[in-house]
């Protein structure tokens, strides 16, 4: 049937130890949740905010044009969203938090740096260290808006 969407699974093979440096441009997709699903930036294809701009289901997500489900914005169907607690990686391997830091404390855009990062200290597979990472906010650009070490490449790949 050419109108049905084949299910894919996707393997990620992420740096476990990025090197942070000056910000790197980006595509669309930005990372993965822990949950399995993609994270694209900001954008919808015509370059206008997508979470204001696109129709999400109730988990603040929706497939793109070629069947693979996405979020843009930080879903609500994530539960822990602590900024010490990972709910994600971004292309080059850096982390990716919430942002609420305790009762009525909670991290917008204005709080992070270029790439919508900061550093301090996270839970990272049961130690608590201290390193940058990306925060999800509820503000406009939402996650990750540049690289802070070399991302894996995506897309399909080069021809030949």
């Amino acid at each position: 049937n050419p109108n049905s969407i084949a299910e894919q699974d996707l393997t990620y093979r992420l740096s476990a130890d990025p090197e942070y440096g000056d910000p790197q441009c980006m595509g669309g997709e930005a990372g993965v949740m822990l949950t399995g699903v993609a994270l694209f930036n900001a954008f919808d294809a015509g370059g206008r905010d997508a979470g204001a701009w696109e129709v999400q289901d109730d988990c603040e997500g929706h497939p793109q044009e070629h069947g693979e489900y996405h979020y843009h914005t930080l879903s609500s169907c994530i539960g822990a969203v602590g900024v010490d607690t990972v709910i994600g990686y971004a292309l080059d391997g850096f982390p990716i938090t919430g942002p609420t830091v305790g009762p009525g404390n909670v991290l917008t855009t204005a709080d992070l740096d270029a790439c919508h990062g900061i550093v301090s200290e996270i839970e990272l597979d049961g130690t608590t260290v201290t390193t940058y990472h990306y925060v999800m906010t509820q503000d406009f650009p939402y996650s990750v808006s540049c690289f802070r070490a070399a991302p894996v490449r995506t897309g399909p790949p080069p021809a030949g």
